[in-house]
């Protein structure tokens, strides 16, 4: 058995944490692993001799890219199992492609309107009831995210995304979480983050390409001051709601974490199992809302979160809805299950 996991580094060229705690967690049940990049000459004869292929891809452009270039590959012409397995992430960090997934099997995603071309949209926007909620089809902790309250707001957002586009990083206005919640030690982190990486001779430009050519609305749901994140790994489902910032309307990225667990509407955690089941997903975080008629839809998912978001959960549910006690690394489970190992031991990891 070996396992090997493709090497993507953060920003500033080091190794992404949550890559070295697959890597820990390997070596201390004796199973070895390699790091392969496909630059290497012998990459794809490495791989054939894989029992675990692991691509950890981040939302970064880069990253996307070449997971949609290797991981089919991997999966489908050489048969070896990935994680995750192109069911679960196709359609990662793609608002656009995830609605319309979810939508074709009926479940209750929160209605959302999706154009391709400037005309229609433009019409719509005539006669749209507002306020709405306009997003890009990537980005994560609120990024890309804003409300619109007005005809002409939504038009100028229309024509934007319909002629010079939108930079993700970029994208400030109207209310943009960046400023809005200035943090004066996070601006210094940003800044010394690109003074670092021009010492470096590294790429100091934006991560993701311009956004244009489409636009996505969703329904705005009034009165939420919480968002339900309920994570699914294989057959176990962890649960915390996320508080809205101070007068606004997003949840993600705040920081506001509720781990009690007799708060969770427990028809969250029902769904998620379901989806998760139904579409073959080997993990997924689900964010749920509440409609006007108090049941709840989740307006976005990613098979990637925050690991310890995760562990910091008092324990999880089995699809019976049994409950577990206690904290878990998801890098852990995600090994269990993909490489059929119940037993694999969990070294004391803190990261």
């Amino acid at each position: 058995m070996r396992v090997g996991i493709y090497n993507l580094k953060d920003p500033n060229g080091k190794d992404l944490a949550v890559q070295i705690a697959y890597e820990n967690i390997l070596a201390y049940n004796g199973i070895p692993s390699i790091r392969l990049r496909v630059e290497q000459p012998d990459f794809w004869e490495q791989v054939q001799g894989l029992s675990l292929f692991i691509m950890r891809l981040k939302q970064h452009d880069s990253d996307l890219q070449q997971a949609r270039d290797i991981l089919p590959v991997v999966e489908k012409d050489y048969g070896i199992s990935c994680y995750p397995n192109q069911a679960t992430a196709w359609h990662y960090d793609d608002k656009v492609k995830q609605y319309f997934l979810l939508k074709a099997h009926m479940f209750p995603i929160t209605d959302s309107w999706i154009f391709y071309d400037k005309s229609a949209a433009l019409e719509w926007a005539e006669t749209a009831i507002y306020p709405v909620v306009f997003k890009l089809c990537g980005g994560a902790g609120s990024m890309n995210v804003i409300l619109v309250k007005t005809p002409g707001k939504a038009t100028k957002l229309i024509r934007r995304m319909f002629g010079r586009g939108i930079y993700p990083e970029k994208f400030l206005p109207m209310g943009a979480v960046r400023f809005k919640h200035f943090r004066l030690y996070q601006e210094l982190h940003h800044l010394c983050g690109n003074l670092y990486r021009w010492s470096k001779g590294l790429d100091t430009s934006p991560l993701w390409q311009v956004h244009k050519n489409y636009i996505l609305f969703q329904k705005f749901l009034l009165g939420n001051n919480y968002d339900t994140r309920v994570t699914v790994i294989g057959e176990r489902a962890f649960a915390f709601r996320r508080l809205v910032r101070d007068d606004d309307f997003r949840a993600s990225g705040s920081g506001r974490i509720d781990y009690d667990t007799s708060k969770i509407d427990m028809r969250c955690v029902e769904l998620a199992f379901d989806v998760s089941r139904k579409m073959g997903f080997q993990s997924m975080a689900y964010d749920f809302l509440k409609n006007e008629k108090g049941e709840p839809e989740f307006c976005e998912i990613s098979y990637t979160y925050v690991s310890s978001a995760v562990h910091n959960c008092p324990g999880y549910w089995d699809v019976e809805l049994n409950w577990y006690e206690g904290h878990f690394w998801p890098e852990h489970l995600h090994l269990i299950d993909a490489l059929g190992l119940p037993d694999l031991k969990m070294p004391e990891m803190d990261y």
